[in-house]
């Protein structure tokens, strides 16, 4: 990044910053950077894939929101979703901009290595998207109902991408298909693709749709290749999508670190949320090699909600993906992490009904995180369940959560 550019971004935010300059002295037990609250380990490594919603852990750095309260991140670029499972196993990362699912996965030793596992902090809701080839939308199929009538009338083997088993981009993918009466196991051929390399997948016929976060789905439009048959908003509106993610072994150890990081992408996010300039900001940052490593118009119209579906539709999306939203975004709802095992259930990626709130509980570090949010005055809900209705009009509450997972026609 230039110096100048640096200089620009840095200013930008010294506005938020010093509204916090009295804050380190007014907490508990003194200064995060002194006394008991002093963060146990300075320098956290923090991996993220090359997506738009790695954004507040790397503005939380560029920025310098980390040095307040006396850690310094260190955000690492990493090339797929296994690749960041293994070394938040291995140690080799303190921390991870991470796929939900995927870190419940990992916890109870599903698609890989089992290793106990943190949930920090939900980064941002919303902004995901599945698309179809130009091909397909060439034939008729550009949203879920046509794309069930294409497979059914125009017999072939249909390749659908994900960006890991467990992950969010799956659970999207096969709830959408499923919605529609595609079973995306046994009508389908599903693999697996590292985000950043979706778009030249697609180029050279590797498959005919796939789900990964933005900018990807965006640039599959720009580069004339693709179409939005659907937004992850529409599936599950304000859905959970990246954490903020950890050993379980990390937190035990380092509790003060985790909660000094989770103040620090707080920080960022509320900035990041603030305002056109500072999202246009943003977006500036992310789009540069060392992090998505794309133009910036494939990022900064969707990071407004301004959409277009790449047939000719443009509409302002009032459910883009938000970082903060007053603090609604970043609470670790349990019942959030709990849909991910009914869906891992769902599929047969779990043989078994586990305790799925005894699980989220292990997981979810709330207390660490209500810690961090009232330090910083943002609002924490009274619950740690949610409700929310689905594309398929089926409600979600977090409760009788065996019985939600067996309810449903299509699956494994």
């Amino acid at each position: 990044m230039s110096a100048d550019r640096r200089k620009l971004l840095t200013g930008a935010a010294a506005g938020a910053v010093s509204g916090l300059a009295g804050l380190a002295s007014s907490l508990p037990g003194g200064a995060w950077a002194a006394g008991s609250d002093k963060p146990e380990k300075e320098e956290v490594r923090i991996g993220f894939i090359p997506l738009t919603d790695c954004a507040s852990v790397v503005m939380a750095s560029v920025l310098g929101f980390d040095k307040k309260y006396g850690v310094k991140i260190i955000p690492t670029k990493e090339a797929s979703w296994a690749g960041v499972r293994d070394k938040l196993v291995n140690g080799e990362l303190d921390m991870a901009h991470a796929l939900y699912g995927m870190i419940y996965g990992v916890h109870l030793g599903v698609a890989g290595p089992k290793k106990d596992m943190a949930v920090l902090m939900t980064l941002n809701n919303n902004g995901q998207a599945i698309t179809l080839s130009k091909k397909l939308a060439d034939k008729g199929a550009v949203d879920g109902a046509s794309l069930a009538k294409l497979m059914a009338t125009d017999k072939r083997e249909y390749t659908f991408a994900q960006t890991f088993p467990t992950g969010t981009h799956a659970m999207w993918l096969y709830y959408w298909m499923a919605a529609h009466g595609i079973n995306p196991l046994k009508d389908a051929k599903v693999i697996t693709v590292p985000p950043p390399q979706m778009v030249a997948n697609m180029r050279v016929g590797n498959m005919d749709g796939y789900c990964v976060g933005e900018p990807w789905n965006h640039r599959a439009i720009v580069d004339g290749i693709g179409i939005t048959a659907v937004t992850s908003q529409d599936i599950w509106k304000d859905h959970p999508e990246k954490v903020l993610a950890s050993s379980g072994d990390f937190v035990k150890q380092y509790p003060n670190t985790a909660r000094a990081v989770i103040m620090a992408v707080l920080e960022a996010g509320r900035w990041i949320d603030a305002g056109l300039q500072n999202k246009l900001k943003m977006a500036d940052t992310i789009a540069e090699k060392a992090y998505v490593n794309t133009g910036v118009d494939a990022i900064n119209q969707r990071i407004l909600g301004r959409y277009q579906n790449g047939l000719g539709r443009t509409w302002d999306d009032p459910n883009y993906m938000k970082f903060f939203n007053d603090g609604a975004v970043n609470f670790p709802y349990l019942s959030d992490g709990m849909w991910f095992l009914t869906q891992h259930k769902r599929w047969g990626l779990l043989k078994d009904h586990p305790d799925y709130l005894a699980v989220a509980k292990q997981i979810n570090q709330i207390d660490l995180y209500k810690q961090a949010a009232s330090a910083l005055k943002v609002n924490v809900p009274k619950d740690a369940m949610r409700s929310s209705k689905l594309i398929d009009g089926v409600v979600w509450d977090g409760r009788e959560a065996a019985k939600y997972a067996d309810a449903f026609k299509v699956k494994a």
